[in-house]
């Protein structure tokens, strides 16, 4: 392990290999221009901490980082597709991992009709289900590794939401 490990959300040495070849490099900080890039490291510890925690940004413990910088960057590569390309890279070394082919050539899609907290523009009712709130619809590959995952009203047809995967 890492003399950086902190936290058992920390990524260890191998994947962070295989990982930070994923990552865009270190040009760009939030904190403003002519500043020094953060460690690119310690960003990914701070996003895997709040999303295996589920705790608030500002929450996150000052050895991962200051929660607004690492906020900055879960913004900036949401915005610039680099969880999209990481989620895909990863999916296709899994596949070759268990001596598949990279992409897939079938599918399966299903959804499920969530309850929420909130109270926004955002929900729907399932009719069927009498659910108020979202619908997440996934499309997995045939060996059940997620490839897209789409975010609805709970009023959202299965079939609507298909169109937008």
């Amino acid at each position: 392990m890492s003399a950086d490990y902190r936290y058992p959300t920390d990524v260890t040495d191998e994947p962070w290999e295989l990982l930070q070849s994923v990552l865009p490099e270190r040009t760009w900080c939030p904190c403003g221009p002519g500043r020094l890039p953060c460690d690119v490291r310690r960003i990914v510890n701070g996003i895997l901490y709040v999303n295996k925690t589920g705790c608030q940004w500002r929450l996150v413990p000052k050895e991962l980082g200051h929660w607004n910088t690492i906020y900055g960057y879960v913004k900036r590569w949401r915005r610039d597709g680099v969880w999209a390309r990481v989620m895909e890279t990863l999916r296709q070394w899994e596949r070759r991992y268990l001596g598949r082919k990279p992409e897939p050539t079938a599918g399966s899609m299903d959804s499920q009709s969530i309850k929420t907290a909130t109270q926004n523009e955002d929900i729907g009712c399932d009719g069927h289900k009498k659910i108020k709130g979202r619908k997440r619809h996934i499309l997995v590959d045939t060996l059940g590794v997620i490839m897209v995952v789409v975010v609805t009203d709970a009023g959202t047809d299965a079939r609507l939401g298909l169109v937008e995967l």
